[in-house]
């Protein structure tokens, strides 16, 4: 199902109020890990995911990174994949919303 845009346009303002460590990892684009000294590390979770790695796979690259760098993380960020979060709450509202 296909979510028109001034939908996908509602799903970021409600996404705005979550805490974003909630969202499923398949939901996030990319994990940004801010890091003593002003760098900052990328890891990018949708090309992980478009090169064929499993969601498991991921898992352990991002436990084993976070573990390289705990001394230096300052915070962590995620880029959500809206459309993505939106397709897969979508058809939960309105199977709740049908039942009203």
């Amino acid at each position: 199902m296909q979510v028109p845009v001034n939908d996908i346009e509602k799903w970021e303002l409600v996404l705005n109020g979550i805490e974003k460590d909630t969202v499923p990892l398949d939901c996030v684009n990319k994990i940004l890990f801010k890091l003593k000294g002003g760098k900052q590390k990328t890891i990018n979770l949708k090309k992980l995911r478009d090169s064929g790695l499993k969601l498991e796979e991921i898992e352990v690259a991002i436990t084993r990174n976070m573990f390289d760098m705990q001394k230096d993380i300052v915070n962590m960020d995620f880029v959500i994949d809206v459309r993505s979060v939106a397709d897969y709450i979508q058809p939960i509202t309105d199977q709740l919303l049908e039942k009203l």
